[in-house]
C-alpha cells in the first residue's frame, strides 16, 4: 500500500462533502422559501382537507 493511496482518501472525502455542500447551498439560494400556509394538504397537518388520489382515500 503506497503512502499516496492512504492519504488521498481524506482528500476525496473532503471533496465529496464540499460538493454536497455546494449543491445544497446553490439549491437554497435559487429556490423560493417554503410558505407553510401554501403547502399541499399531506404536509399541512390539521388542515382539515382530505388527501385525494392515494390508496388510503379510496375506501
Amino acid at each position: 500500500m503506497s503512502v499516496q493511496a492512504s492519504s488521498s482518501r481524506p482528500l476525496v472525502g473532503l471533496a465529496a462533502l464540499v460538493l454536497v455542500a455546494a449543491i445544497i447551498s446553490l439549491d437554497a439560494l435559487r429556490s423560493e422559501p417554503v410558505d407553510p400556509f401554501a403547502v399541499p394538504p399531506p404536509a399541512a397537518l390539521g388542515s382539515g382537507q382530505a388527501p385525494a388520489g392515494a390508496h388510503c382515500s379510496a375506501g
